[in-house]
């Protein structure tokens, strides 16, 4: 299979890159900074370009089965920014698997369902900024014709891969105060080939 993984130098991002490569997919990295990469494989193809810029992304799907966003905000508006073109670009390209990296702020709250959990109570972040740019990508892939599934962890440590976690669609395990960057990479990696989350939110924690 041919991954395109963005945001492959970060944290979550280059542990996916690690489990593609060892189940030997062959993985492009569109990154702003190849020199970040220090990987030596043959079925691994960097690319530098910046997701801000259409031409970037577009070139970057040639060939690609399946799409994998690690981005993060980097307190700005890079989500809401490049992800009309990575769906215009997955949409002309005829790709329909994306999985993103969300955060656990854009699941439903339990305490109002009727509300996100960022919006209400239940989130104890003084600043709503980085939910706010999860959002609007929420709400860009729900009215795009992919086959999407966000996977939103809550608080993130690095931290060995455990292999035991909750799951749930649409909501934050009850009482889930944290999930490993580990596992929420194996996690997320696991959706290019499994279909039970498509169109969904996940929520994830211990």
């Amino acid at each position: 299979m041919n991954i395109l993984i963005l945001g492959a130098t970060g944290r979550v991002g280059s542990q996916m890159v690690n489990y593609a490569l060892h189940d030997r997919h062959h993985v492009t990295a569109l990154v702003r900074t190849p020199e970040k990469i220090q990987i030596n494989n043959e079925k691994l193809t960097i690319i530098r370009g910046n997701v801000l810029n259409k031409n970037d992304i577009v070139g970057a799907m040639y060939g690609i089965d399946v799409v994998i966003s690690a981005l993060n905000t980097d307190g700005a508006t890079t989500l809401s920014e490049s992800m009309p073109h990575i769906i215009e670009a997955m949409e002309n390209e005829g790709i329909q698997r994306i999985i993103t990296i969300g955060t656990a702020g854009i699941l439903q709250s339990r305490t109002n369902p009727k509300l996100l959990r960022y919006q209400s109570s239940e989130s104890k972040r003084k600043s709503t900024r980085a939910a706010e740019e999860h959002h609007k990508v929420y709400d860009m892939l729900k009215q795009s014709t992919l086959d999407w599934t966000i996977v939103c962890p809550t608080y993130l440590p690095d931290g060995e891969r455990e292999g035991q976690y909750r799951i749930e669609r649409n909501f934050l395990p009850e009482g889930g105060m944290k999930i490993s960057v580990s596992d929420t990479a194996e996690f997320s990696y696991r959706q290019i080939e499994n279909t039970d989350y498509v169109q969904s939110r996940v929520g994830i924690a211990y």
